[in-house]
């Protein structure tokens, strides 16, 4: 089992901490975003890490983490850089975790367990954060539904109602190579430009396999702007409070 940490764009939302660094490498509480995710995944059991790299990938070098480089971080999207790391993903199970992303390893764990080709992480409670974050949170929040069995049924569309939004996905995934050759095909075909959730959507929409969804377990957090650090650090002090 591998774990693949997608580090390649600028992240200018984020400045201007990000004015010098990716920003996966920003300290904050004591500790980078990218330490925090290392540290999940190893705990969880996964083997090797590797990052897809772009935007300063030379600060990156001292990490000691395989690197696989995405030369158009600029104009293509988180499934482009995934496909840097083809090479693995087309051999064995490998999570794929956003590089503004925290969670536990816990969460991770139950990621590795979770039946079928594909598997997400998903909030099933949600609100309390977004309300944390944004004034307005079905405003920011995307549609999210799923079955009783635990399968994916709609992600990532505007949603009319707070029915349509039965959790939220946190940009943490499980491939194995069956999942991967199918959203690699998928993507190919759109001829670029699919984000990660329209990439589940377009599986979902061509029936190509059914996507298991997780529920976090402890708490996680996203870093997309900088007030996303005042609102997170309750979060980020509960995670390290348990973090290995």
């Amino acid at each position: 089992m591998k774990g693949l940490i997608l580090a390649a764009g600028r992240g200018s939302r984020f400045a201007p901490f990000t004015a010098d660094r990716p920003k996966c490498l920003v300290q904050i509480n004591g500790r980078t975003l990218l330490d925090r995710q290392v540290a999940a995944l190893t705990a969880a059991g996964v083997g090797e890490i590797g990052l897809v790299t772009g935007w300063s990938a030379e600060a990156f070098a001292h990490t000691g983490l395989r690197r696989f480089d995405n030369p158009r971080w600029a104009e293509t999207t988180m499934v482009e850089s995934a496909a840097a790391a083809r090479s693995w993903l087309a051999r064995e199970q490998v999570v794929v975790s956003y590089g503004d992303i925290v969670y536990t390893a816990d969460t991770v764990r139950a990621l590795l367990a979770a039946s079928g080709p594909l598997a997400l992480s998903y909030d099933p409670h949600w609100r309390a954060l977004w309300e944390r974050r944004f004034e307005r949170p079905l405003d920011d929040a995307e549609t999210f539904r799923h079955d009783a069995d635990g399968r994916l049924l709609e992600i990532g569309g505007r949603p009319a109602g707070m029915a349509e939004v039965m959790g939220q996905y946190i940009g943490l995934l499980r491939f194995t190579p069956d999942a991967w050759a199918a959203a690699d095909e998928v993507a190919r075909d759109a001829g670029g430009g699919l984000d990660m959730t329209g990439l589940l959507r377009e599986l979902l929409r061509r029936r190509r396999l059914p996507i298991t969804v997780v529920p976090t377990r402890g708490p996680w957090w996203e870093f997309d702007h900088p007030s996303d650090i005042e609102a997170g650090m309750p979060v980020l002090r509960d995670l390290d409070a348990v973090a290995p």
